[in-house]
């Protein structure tokens, strides 16, 4: 399939790695309780990897149709890169050509109910790991390599908690307006827009699901600024120009 077989079928297959990570999700986690090893509470269904799965192989096509060939495109394995404020940090998908690192994507999701802890977590790990790796560019870590794609792709499940607006404190100064009343799904949403606006990642998709539609591969896209397809045009123009 060429890159624009691939986008007109992007909605599809799309699907498929939402309906891969709802249905690995579900399994994992029976498994665990099935022979009593399950973890405390719902990290269960997270602990046994393997859900991003679905969008990771949705990635690695985006690319290898976009001309790099698969050697040059490294997950699981010989996926760390040097950091500045830290030895290495693993990526989940890696491409590295003749020494130029030509792009790096994050993929990560979140269900609940746990959502407060659990967001600030992500947002200092995903903002940590873009001042960590542009440091490290800037002090040539990656040698010659022109700007890296650096992408984030982020699923929420779509729930009544993570629906529900939060409030904030603000014993000494105001917060910024956009976070009066937001839900989770709204601050994910504000979080991901800003960190391509902010120039952290080159793009950035968030897409919601819930597990009773999602495990037939159901899905919302909240922003069209944050879609799977801008972020795949995206990821396609760069590493076009790499290839």
């Amino acid at each position: 399939m060429d890159q624009t077989g691939l986008l007109k079928n992007l909605h599809n297959r799309t699907q498929e790695a939402v309906a891969h990570y709802w249905q690995t999700r579900t399994a994992q986690r029976k498994k665990q309780q099935e022979t009593g090893k399950a973890d405390q509470g719902l990290r269960s269904a997270v602990t046994g990897g393997a859900q991003m799965d679905g969008f990771i192989d949705l990635f690695t096509e985006l690319i290898t149709q976009a001309g790099i060939p698969l050697v040059y495109i490294f997950r699981k394995k010989a996926v760390e890169l040097p950091g500045f404020f830290r030895p290495t940090k693993e990526w989940d998908l890696l491409v590295v050509r003749d020494q130029t690192l030509v792009a790096a994507i994050e993929a990560k999701s979140q269900v609940g109910p746990s959502f407060g802890n659990n967001f600030n977590n992500r947002t200092e790990e995903a903002m940590g790991s873009a001042l960590d790796l542009w440091t490290a560019f800037r002090e040539r870590a990656y040698l010659d390599s022109p700007q890296p794609f650096l992408g984030y792709f982020f699923m929420l499940e779509d729930c009544e908690a993570s629906n529900r607006p939060v409030s904030v404190q603000q014993p000494h100064f105001k917060v910024f307006p956009e976070f009066i009343g937001a839900s989770y799904m709204r601050r994910y949403e504000l979080f991901c827009r800003k960190l391509v606006l902010e120039r952290h990642y080159t793009a950035s998709a968030f897409i919601t699901s819930s597990i009773s539609d999602g495990i037939g591969g159901n899905y919302n896209t909240p922003s069209n600024d944050l879609s799977v397809e801008r972020f795949a045009r995206t990821l396609i123009a760069h590493v076009s120009a790499c290839a």
